[in-house]
């Protein structure tokens, strides 16, 4: 026995495979092709050790057809073509070949075309397997010619069937407890292939009595958080922390920011993307989150791991429980849109300054009221180009320190139409 486990229990057809409802289950995209003895192209597009490679060899047994393995990583433009070669050959005789490539996203712009005609001529039927957004990594050309499966993580019972699957097929019994079963499911983290390796390992240990939670961790290493920090997931967690903290939810923002920084995400990043947040969701409606972020941000650089991870919290506690306004964003947006349409309109001159006598006569900085040197502080004058006219851009919310600054603009709108420079 050198094959490990997890390629020993594979299983071979749909019906034996663990999870997967959604393209497993009735109506689901990969039961319709089995049923009605047609296979169509197919990106299968989820996490490790989620079923991809087992979901592909069985729609081929399903339809006996031959399984052609491939992986982006190892394969070529020539190793495609041999590949072909030995389908059509298949199809002369009436059999049909179904090609497998793994990590699809792997293989270049020209590599994925050279699949485009095969495909168009039924040559192959054809699954690429991949843990990277297809809409992303794979060309609109190869995406038009598939249907896109997406597989989940495994959940916990599954796993725990996977387990239950693996007693039997070796008749032999786990050193677990109960609670340690289920903590080496979700140590797993969704991720079969992970879940059968550490199974076959406990079955060669050979430990005495069963094992506890605590024991089974000190007896396996646990499994790596999926992060490949630049991918998908890296995205899917900092959009979480973001929505989270929008929507004052602080203890979620708390949970994905854990995530990112125990999967070893880069926590630099992390506190640029919040401090980003303090100045777009949060805003005027409290100028100190502004301040917060980059004191908390300053103070990790300062101590670093672990002792400033306490810095990181209480950034996201206090931008969670911050009032929320994107009233800066929207005036930048209106502004620097307002500044494109314009084109070079010149300022008013009674708001330039007259540093030569020329000047002067032009009439710059004539008229010019110094306005901390009036009555109330205010003038009124028009600081716009005078073909604009007034316009405004900014409109605070009703939260936080905002409803002081809303108060101000109105004050000053007051005394602009006492003066008639409304």
């Amino acid at each position: 026995m050198t094959r490990p486990l997890a390629d020993l229990m594979r299983p071979a057809t749909i019906d034996d495979i663990v999870g997967q409802v959604t393209l497993l289950g009735e109506n689901g995209l990969v039961r319709r092709m089995v049923d009605n003895k047609k296979l169509s192209n197919l990106i299968l597009w989820g996490p490790p050790g989620c079923g991809k490679t087992t979901i592909a060899r069985a729609l081929a047994n399903s339809v006996d057809m031959d399984f052609v393995p491939m992986s982006a990583v190892f394969s070529g433009t020539a190793d495609i073509k041999k590949a072909m070669d030995a389908a059509r050959m298949n199809r002369d005789i009436g059999r049909g070949t179904l090609l497998f490539i793994d990590e699809i996203h792997r293989f270049n712009k020209t590599q994925q075309d050279t699949l485009l005609p095969y495909l168009e001529d039924g040559t192959v039927v054809f699954i690429g397997a991949t843990t990277e957004n297809p809409s992303f990594n794979l060309n609109n050309a190869l995406l038009s010619r598939c249907h896109i499966g997406v597989l989940q993580p495994l959940a916990t019972e599954d796993l725990l069937t996977l387990m239950s699957r693996a007693e039997d097929f070796t008749s032999r019994e786990l050193p677990l407890d109960n609670d340690a079963r289920t903590h080496l499911a979700q140590m797993a983290d969704g991720d079969a292939r992970f879940l059968l390796n550490t199974v076959e390992y406990l079955f060669n240990a050979k430990f005495k009595s069963p094992l506890s939670p605590d024991a089974l961790d000190s007896a396996v290493q646990k499994r790596a958080p999926l992060s490949d920090k630049h991918g998908d997931e890296h995205y899917n967690l900092i959009s979480a922390v973001h929505k989270s903290l929008r929507a004052s939810d602080t203890d979620a923002a708390l949970y994905w920011t854990a995530r990112m920084m125990t999967s070893g995400q880069d926590p630099m990043y992390i506190f640029r993307r919040l401090t980003r947040f303090a100045v777009e969701d949060v805003g005027l409606a409290d100028p100190n989150a502004l301040q917060i972020a980059i004191a908390a941000w300053q103070a990790y650089e300062r101590l670093g791991s672990p002792e400033g991870d306490l810095a990181l919290t209480q950034l996201v506690i206090y931008l969670g429980t911050a009032p929320k306004s994107i009233g800066n964003y929207r005036a930048q947006k209106a502004a620097y849109a307002a500044a494109r349409e314009t084109g070079s309109l010149m300022p008013p001159k009674n708001i330039l300054n007259a540093p030569t006598k020329m000047m002067k006569n032009l009439g710059y900085n004539a008229g010019y009221i110094y306005d901390p040197d009036t009555e109330s502080g205010f003038s009124g004058q028009n600081c716009f180009p005078e073909s604009m006219g007034r316009q405004r851009y900014y409109f605070p919310v009703e939260r936080g320190f905002e409803r002081e600054i809303k108060k101000r603009l109105e004050y000053w709108d007051s005394l602009r139409e006492k003066l008639g420079k409304k």
